[in-house]
């Protein structure tokens, strides 16, 4: 599987043994982006920059990572990849790459005190340059789970990607899934369930976060605005597919990047992904 959008390449720094890893998507130049951030425990850099009243207009990555806030230390070294590609904005001492990073917690998964780091961004930069690997237990999802609501019933979590097409328009998802809830495949009602479990005291651990996040990516002509729109959609479709969605013991973000090669409506690239983003996120469960 690859991304049906040229220009985008993702690469991958994974340690299974210790359970964690980062994620790492090289865009296009020119590549406009925003975010939205709805879960209530994110760690998360440089996302500032992606509202729609700040001057920043393209970026040049977006990383996934995990190792909660510690692991945010890898885009140091995606930056340092990206300056010696000569990407970034200009200024007088040189160009400033701008890339936008979101982390979820997997510390209890593996190894507490191994998070990923600038030389581990570094590689998995480099990394995007070879073989693409869109689903799985790895990078930022090497240490991701499911279900953690349920403690020992926990189920493994990961990287999944989908795609949608209408003719030359593209929308992608890549989601690291590491939630608090079920993923929620459609065919019963998991909500009624989650219900009857949050209105009980809770017998589970709630101390530690959790978080999905993941990108949209679409080849749709889009300013910044038309992206905060697509990234919008990327949460209604993670409302879809995860029960309960957005906790306060997630961080769920989601950033959306359109590197402006299609003409196409916004309502129609929001529409795609919510389906990206549904069928990304439950890929999850049967890999």
């Amino acid at each position: 599987m690859t991304i049906g959008i040229p220009g985008i390449r993702v690469g991958h720094w994974s340690d299974p043994a210790a359970q964690t890893g980062c994620t790492v998507l090289t865009l296009p130049e020119h590549t406009t982006a925003s975010c939205e951030v709805r879960g209530g425990a994110p760690a998360s850099r440089e996302l500032d920059a992606l509202a729609v009243d700040k001057a920043a207009v393209t970026i040049d990555a977006i990383v996934l990572t995990g190792g909660s806030a510690f692991g945010l230390a890898a885009a140091d070294g995606v930056l340092r990849y990206l300056e010696e590609q000569g990407r970034g904005v200009p200024t007088p001492a040189g160009p400033v790459p701008l890339v936008p990073t979101m982390a979820l917690f997997d510390l209890a998964a593996g190894d507490p005190s191994a998070r990923p780091t600038a030389e581990h961004g570094y590689a998995a930069a480099q990394a995007a340059a070879g073989a693409q690997i869109l689903r799985g237990r790895v990078g930022a999802g090497t240490g991701a789970y499911t279900s953690q609501w349920r403690g020992e019933r926990r189920r493994p979590g990961g990287i999944g990607y989908a795609e949608r097409t209408l003719g030359p328009l593209v929308v992608g998802a890549l989601c690291a899934v590491n939630a608090f809830g079920d993923i929620d495949d459609g065919r019963a009602d998991i909500s009624l369930d989650a219900v009857a479990i949050m209105g009980e005291p809770f017998e589970f651990d709630t101390s530690r976060t959790h978080t999905t996040i993941g990108a949209v990516l679409t080849n749709a002509r889009l300013d910044k605005t038309g992206c905060l729109i697509a990234a919008q959609g990327a949460h209604d479709g993670l409302a879809r597919a995860l029960t309960p969605p957005h906790t306060r013991y997630d961080g769920d973000g989601f950033i959306a990047a359109a590197t402006g090669s299609v003409e196409a409506h916004v309502d129609t690239v929001r529409l795609m992904a919510v389906a990206a983003v549904t069928e990304a996120i439950r890929s999850v469960a049967v890999e």
